[in-house]
């Protein structure tokens, strides 16, 4: 079968399209057809070797994907040949027409949702409904602000927020970011690239500020959400590309909680129950997972390359 793989850390040019031996299900594991792949950030910083997962090489990157299963190992019947599925959980083996994976990280696709969109969930959704719900205990009547709101992630989490009746604000770059956040059913959509951008906050909050705000680029934010926030607020740090200055003062000050996100850190009951969710909201429309772009496999040089690119819109996935 083709693959992609990295036989060496480095820039996006060290992946390869090549030949490699079909997977095999062991004891426990299902192992799927692939007819589509998520394409996320992380996979861009193992790929690179600056992540702290990383995988003996060579190695097939890639932990998101959707497909139908081809086979099952000993162990598993929740599955059949057959099954539209979706894999979150684990990491490695994606980026390829076929996959082998632990039956406890594949989860039942609906029949409405394409295989594109199953690629979308596993990372992103995972993410933002473990950042909105589990880290940032968000509840209905609150105010949350999305930064990056028109990325993959940013968009799961406006979904997730709507159905939850929390009451979401959402940035984005461009115009076309823009009318993407408004679509997801936001109370505003704010430019993030206009300087000042977040002294509305106050207006659009009665005075008080957001109760929950979802940070996708720390390292440039954190010291403007610490002052947004309301008192006793939380802001869940889900993306940081270097170190920042802030004033803890303004956190005492408002006893602010300052939380971090690793979504590896999940318990198995804890990823069961987040994905059961998940699977509710798919099967009645309030998940609708946005797709951005979709590329051929053998360009996953151009996915990596675009994955980083300011003005995210929706998912990128790969297609075998």
């Amino acid at each position: 079968m083709k693959a992609i793989q990295v036989h060496e850390f480095g820039d996006a040019e060290v992946m390869r399209y090549e030949d490699v031996p079909e997977p095999t299900a062991a004891a426990g594991e299902v192992v799927l057809r692939v007819e589509a792949i998520g394409v996320n950030p992380v996979d861009t910083y193992v790929r690179a070797g600056v992540h702290l997962i990383k995988p003996a090489l060579p190695f097939i990157p890639g932990a998101d994907a959707a497909g139908t299963v081809l086979a099952l190992g000993d162990g598993v019947s929740q599955f059949k040949a057959g099954d539209r599925v979706y894999i979150a959980g684990g990491w490695g083996g994606c980026y390829a027409e076929q996959v082998a994976r632990g039956a406890a990280h594949v989860f039942a696709l609906p029949d409405t949702v394409g295989f594109a969109q199953g690629a979308a969930i596993g990372t992103p959704y995972g993410t933002a409904y473990w950042a909105l719900v589990n880290r940032g205990r968000g509840k209905a009547g609150e105010t949350v602000l999305v930064h990056g709101a028109s990325g993959a992630v940013g968009t799961a989490a406006l979904q997730i927020a709507n159905a939850m009746g929390i009451k979401a604000i959402g940035t984005a770059g461009s115009e076309r970011g823009l009318e993407l956040v408004r679509q997801q059913g936001v109370s505003h959509a704010l430019d993030h690239s206009q300087d000042g951008y977040l002294e509305a906050i106050g207006d659009l909050t009665g005075g008080k500020g957001p109760e929950l705000i979802l940070e996708m680029l720390a390292n440039v934010n954190l010291p403007q959400d610490m002052e947004a926030a309301a008192k006793y607020g939380r802001i869940v740090v889900i993306g940081n590309r270097g170190p920042v200055e802030i004033n803890a003062r303004v956190a005492m000050m408002k006893e602010l909680d300052i939380l971090g996100i690793a979504l590896f850190n999940a318990t198995a009951d804890e990823t069961a129950d987040l994905h059961a969710a998940l699977g509710r909201g798919l099967a009645d429309g309030s998940l609708n997972p946005v797709i951005g772009k979709e590329l051929a496999l053998a360009e996953a040089v151009e996915a990596h390359h675009a994955v980083l690119r300011p003005g995210a819109y929706g998912k990128i996935v790969l297609i075998p």
